[in-house]
This record gives structure tokens, C-alpha cells and sequence, in this order.
């Protein structure tokens, strides 16, 4: 199959594709029979936004093989073979040491006031920048709900590094009417336990109260996940330790460390917590 070249490809309406995402990329081209035989086989390697974008690929990507005439049936067998692995959303989630981490989209609220029914293409491309730097860094999407976003890794670095390009493309993200849409971040490092429903444990609610205590552009870690790191970090990235915090709901003060590295913020207010030390 010949190659589109960059011309060819954007002289191609966005129906020519199977998944146009929310910033307006195009993948998985559909507007000829080779290109149709490609996308079945290339379908599982797109990271979409979402499962309602993925259906709607799926479904552009079906119409157009039944167009010309294909019947792919090792496509739909194994994609029935997908749905059905999803039926038990704790399938394939690590145990052990883990390290969470969870986003939460800042002044949200204000943001839905303000945008209408707008927001929800915004908070849909905000998942969609966090859920493919998930994948990027090995990490496993636990839940995404409202505002936030929650995932897991094997390694504390993993967990670091996703959050970095998270933060990263974010900030180079220019929005309508110039609006601010920023990102907290919170990691923490523990034991949980995996139920059939998903983690639960101690770990999980140090995770959510450490993005609560974040600003928007922010990376807190905790003391556990730096002890996790050490001798792990990439180059020229950094822990800045700002004491140690009292979280609320939580009896015993956790340090909290900010991470630092080339095009992130640096200044921020102090952590949304009281201040043990």
C-alpha cells in the first residue's frame, strides 16, 4: 500500500478518516480499500480519548469495510474479545508495590460556568492528553470520572514521567477566548489491595488528598514515592521537599515534594493544607 504523502493527507476531508480526535488529528485513513484493510489492522494501536470515541471509530471503520466489500471477520472476533475483557474492570490491573496517580482539572467549576456545554470537549481532550501519556509510560487507567483522572504504575519513575508530559503538553496548549485550563497532579506510593471493584486502602485516599492539595501545573509527591525514587529519577529532573503537611481526613502528616524539571511551572502557592513544620 502506497505511503500518503503530507499533501495527499490533508487534501483528505476528515470523513476519509476513522478517528478525528478532539484537537482536530486525524487517524486510521478510510477513503480507499487499502487504506480500509490498514486501519483493521491498525485499529488497536490508536489510543483514543475514550470509549465513545473508540465506538465511533469503530463504527466509521465498519460502514466503510462493508463500502467495499470486506468482511472483517478477524477484526470483529477480536474485538468481541476486547468488550468481553472489559467486563471486569480490575482485568489486568497490577498488584503489589504500585504507585497512583490522579489528576483533577483546577476551578472546574468555574470553567463549566463559563464554557457551557463547551466543557465537555475541553475536559474530554484534557483526558485524552493524560490517558495517552498513561499508556506512553506503561501505566494502567483505573477510572476517569468528572474531573478526575486516576492510574496506576508498576514503577514510581513511570509515574513521574507521565506526569511531567502531562503537565508539559498541557502548558503548550493555547485554549479559546484564552482561557486557563490547568491540571493538578498527585503521586503516592503503597500496598493497596485489588478488590473486584478496584483498589482499595490507605494509598488510594493519600493519592486523592495529595492532587487536592496541588495547583493547577503542579506534580506533588509524597514521601513514600520519593523514597520509591531515589536513584530512579531521570536527568534533569528534581524533588523539592516543602514539609511536611497535614492532610485533611488523614491522622499522621505526610511530606509532600514538588517535582521540578524543564518546562514546568516552579513558583506555586503553598500546598491547599496546613502546614505541620
Amino acid at each position: 500500500m502506497a505511503k500518503l504523502s503530507s499533501r495527499e493527507r490533508a487534501a483528505l476531508p476528515d470523513r476519509a478518516f476513522a478517528y478525528v480526535d478532539s484537537a482536530g488529528r486525524r487517524r486510521l485513513p478510510i477513503h480507499d480499500e487499502a487504506h480500509v484493510r490498514n486501519a483493521l489492522a491498525r485499529f488497536d494501536r490508536v489510543v483514543f480519548e475514550d470509549d465513545a470515541a473508540e465506538e465511533r471509530a469503530r463504527k466509521r471503520l465498519l460502514n466503510a469495510a462493508k463500502r467495499y466489500g470486506i468482511v472483517p471477520v478477524g477484526f470483529v472476533t477480536g474485538q468481541v474479545r476486547k468488550v468481553r475483557s472489559r467486563s471486569n474492570p480490575v482485568d489486568g490491573l497490577p498488584t503489589g508495590s504500585l504507585t497512583f496517580l490522579m489528576t483533577d482539572i483546577e476551578n472546574s467549576t468555574a470553567l463549566v460556568e463559563g464554557l457551557g456545554d463547551d466543557y465537555v470537549g475541553v475536559r474530554d481532550a484534557i483526558q485524552g492528553i493524560v490517558r495517552r501519556a498513561i499508556v506512553a509510560s506503561d501505566g494502567h487507567e483505573v477510572d476517569a470520572r468528572a474531573d478526575e483522572f486516576f492510574a496506576v504504575f508498576e514503577a514510581a519513575a513511570s509515574a513521574v514521567g507521565a506526569a511531567i508530559a502531562i503537565q508539559r503538553e498541557l502548558a503548550a496548549w493555547r485554549w479559546a477566548d484564552g482561557r486557563e485550563c490547568r491540571v493538578r497532579i498527585g503521586i503516592h506510593s503503597g500496598r493497596p489491595t485489588l478488590t473486584a471493584t478496584g483498589y482499595v486502602g490507605l494509598s488510594v485516599h493519600v493519592t486523592a488528598r495529595l492532587s487536592a492539595s496541588a495547583h493547577g501545573g503542579q506534580i506533588l509527591v509524597s514521601g513514600e514515592t520519593a523514597k520509591q525514587l531515589d536513584g530512579t529519577l531521570p536527568s534533569g529532573v528534581r524533588l523539592r521537599d516543602l514539609g511536611s503537611f497535614r492532610l485533611r481526613g488523614l491522622s499522621r502528616p505526610e511530606t509532600l515534594l514538588q517535582v521540578g524539571a524543564k518546562g514546568l511551572g516552579s513558583r506555586f502557592p503553598p500546598p491547599r493544607t496546613e502546614l505541620e513544620r
